[in-house]
Formats: C-alpha cells, sequence, structure tokens
C-alpha cells in the first residue's frame, strides 16, 4: 500500500480536497492518520468493524485494548450512547472539546470490535481544527488510538507516524506538531464515584472542583495484572517504551538532597554500562544537564548532546537528551515521546531517567515512564 501524505496547510481552501478525500477513505474502511491536541491518532469509521480490524492489524494491537471514539460535535454522541449522566453534562461542558475522554455504556450500534469486546465505549471530543474538519468529512465517529506500532513511544508528529505505519495505512495528515504531548485523561462515567482509568492533562483536582468526589483506578499507579481485561486503552500493555533499556530512578531523600542523589546515582549506573562498552543514554532536565556532564567528564567519559547536528554515539559514550524543565510540567509532557524516540534514532543501549513529581500533570507524565520502563524504578537512597 502506498500511504498518501497531505500537508494541512493555512489556506483553508487549499484544505477542503484534502479532508473530502480523507472523508471518502474513511467511509470506505480505510485508515488515515491525524493529528490531535494530545498525540497523532490512527483513525478509521468507528461503527465498522472491518476498519476497527484494520486499525488493529496496523498497528499490531491486542484486540482486547479499546479503541475511542472521537466526535466532532455533541449530537454525534447520541450515535454511540443512550446514557449521560448529569455529571457527564457537566464534564462535557466544562472540557469539551479538550484532552478528555469518558467512558459510557455503548449502543448496540457500536461493534464490539471498536470497544475491544466491552458493553462500554470511550468517547473524546478532540481540539484541533484538523480532528474536528476530518470527523466531520467523514460523517461518522471516528475510532482512533495513537499512530505507532503498538507498544512504541507515541507520535507527536507526522514523521513519527510515517516511521511506523508507512505502507500500512491510506493517508496521513500532517498538521505539525502536537500541543500538549500525552495522551487525553480517561474517567469512567458508568461508575459511582466516577473513576480515571488513565492520567492525563486533566486532573482529578480538576475533575472533583467540577463534580465531587472522584477516585483512580489502582491500576493507575502499579503493574497491572496480566489477566486483567482493560476497559480503557493504556491500562494493561507495555506502552510508549523505546528499544532500549529503560530505568529510571528516583529518591525518598528532602527536597535539597533528591537531586543531587538521582544525579549521582544516574551517573554510576550509566559509568559501569559504558565501561563495557554500551551505548548509554541519559534524559535529564535543563535544571540537571550541566550537573551530569560535569561529573561525566570528571570521569573523562565522553558526552554528545541529541540536539547537535549529526551527533553519533559510539561504543562506550554517553548522549543527553533533554526533555525539559522541572519549573514547567508542560514541557516535560511535550517532549517526553519526542525524547524516547530520539533514544531509538540514536542507537542508545541502555537508557537512565529521572523521575518527576507524582501531584497533579506529573501524575500523566510518571505514569507514561513507568510503562516505558516496564515500571524498573531504582532508588538512588
Amino acid at each position: 500500500m502506498q500511504t498518501i501524505w497531505k500537508q494541512i496547510t493555512q489556506e483553508d481552501n487549499l484544505n477542503i480536497a484534502i479532508y473530502e478525500e480523507a472523508g471518502a477513505i474513511l467511509r470506505k474502511g480505510g485508515l488515515v492518520a491525524f493529528p490531535t491536541e494530545t498525540v497523532y491518532g490512527l483513525g478509521g469509521n468507528g461503527f465498522d468493524a472491518g476498519a476497527s480490524a484494520k486499525i488493529y492489524a496496523a498497528k499490531g494491537r491486542p484486540s482486547d485494548n479499546p479503541l475511542i471514539l472521537h466526535i466532532s460535535d455533541i449530537d454525534m454522541l447520541s450515535m454511540i450512547t443512550d446514557e449521560i449522566t448529569d455529571k457527564a453534562r457537566v464534564l462535557m461542558d466544562r472540557f469539551w472539546p479538550g484532552p478528555l475522554t469518558m467512558i459510557f455504556n455503548k449502543k448496540k450500534e457500536v461493534p464490539y470490535e471498536t470497544t475491544g469486546g466491552l458493553e462500554t465505549v470511550a468517547v473524546r471530543m478532540p481540539d484541533h481544527e484538523v480532528a474536528r474538519k476530518l470527523i466531520e468529512a467523514a460523517g461518522t465517529p471516528i475510532a482512533a488510538p495513537s499512530a505507532n506500532v503498538s507498544g512504541r513511544p507515541s507520535p507527536t508528529m507526522a514523521r513519527h507516524v510515517y516511521e511506523d505505519l508507512s505502507g500500512k495505512i491510506d493517508m496521513i495528515l500532517d498538521g505539525g506538531d502536537v500541543g500538549i504531548g500525552l495522551e487525553s485523561t480517561i474517567i469512567d462515567m458508568t461508575a459511582e464515584p466516577p473513576m480515571i482509568l488513565r492520567p492525563g492533562y486533566i486532573t482529578k483536582e480538576m475533575f472533583e472542583k467540577e463534580i465531587g468526589r472522584v477516585i483512580t483506578d489502582p491500576a493507575i499507579l502499579k503493574k497491572p495484572d496480566e489477566a486483567m481485561k482493560p476497559k480503557a486503552p493504556g491500562m494493561k500493555y507495555r506502552h510508549y517504551a523505546p528499544k532500549a533499556v529503560l530505568t529510571l530512578v528516583e529518591s525518598k531523600a528532602c527536597e535539597d538532597a533528591k537531586t543531587d542523589k538521582v544525579v549521582s546515582k544516574i551517573v554510576d549506573m550509566a559509568t559501569d554500562k559504558i565501561t563495557s562498552g554500551a551505548k548509554v543514554g541519559i534524559i535529564a532536565t535543563i535544571e540537571t544537564v550541566e550537573t551530569y556532564t560535569n561529573l561525566l567528564n570528571n570521569r573523562n567519559v565522553i558526552i554528545k548532546m541529541s540536539d547537535e547536528e549529526d551527533s553519533v554515539v559510539t561504543a562506550g559514550e554517553a548522549m543527553m537528551f533533554v526533555i525539559g524543565s522541572r519549573e514547567d510540567e508542560e514541557s516535560v509532557a511535550r517532549n517526553l515521546y519526542k525524547v524516547l524516540r530520539q533514544c531509538d534514532e540514536k542507537n542508545m543501549e541502555y537508557v537512565y531517567s529521572e523521575t518527576f513529581s507524582r501531584d497533579n500533570f506529573g501524575e500523566a507524565i510518571m505514569n507514561r515512564l513507568q510503562k516505558a520502563a516496564g515500571y524498573t524504578i531504582v532508588e538512588a537512597d
């Protein structure tokens, strides 16, 4: 299959034919990748069981991992569910369109191939012009997980989609880099109190301000049981992972000593691997990159920066990947998947990363990092 790549321009009249072509592909059961404000999605007709099967096949995704239906307006929700609680309506008014997915009981018209065999369905209204116009052009809710090979870091630019899925899907709509960089928050509105199944930009505190008590599924906080049947995407399987062995390092020391302990532990672990001839990556923050560099220089380790043009690490060298600033959680989230993909591009064998606060938006960042690392966390103390 030849994958068509279409650039969305600022001139809206030039895009009309692109949306019409993409909508026709979806109506015929084809697959179109498109940007949202969170990550790029891989879209198919949400009411076409065959299209959903194609999504699973293109991604290599387990068929019990549910897909999210994307809608362009509230009227489309009536095609999907008849059961909308008062609390759900409050959240729609406050957070839609936006990075929020809600779980409802499905209508019989929604195929089990889309819901992973469940009687419930995940629904979101994205806050991205390209996504909304694509859904309108298709005239139907679009089922769309992230547009990547299952298990790999999610795509935050069209190039990532092409790397993973070229030749497997019909079209890619290139709308530039995404804004948030992490998948939507998922909350189960069939539960009372409502339950967060995947953390994201919209936090527990934000929900509780609107609708009162909300709880968090324990599966978010620990390695999931292999026997579980996931109710939402991202709950059961290893996700977001680079090819390298990723290890997280954290400290329970007081705030003043915590960073120094983590940096020292990562330098020790990285040096051991470098001495054995491995290619090692370190995911640093703006606040810590200079400290890593100084400590590794003192050990005569050759260090290269990932953003240097044509930088290549050979055996026994280290590469620094700067993910963002601790003072700006959104910068860390926006760069997380890009950095994990850079680790693959630079052929890293071992990667070490600091951990982040688990408060507010930090919970979503740590959820993705823990899954990417296969829950491998080393204590620095």
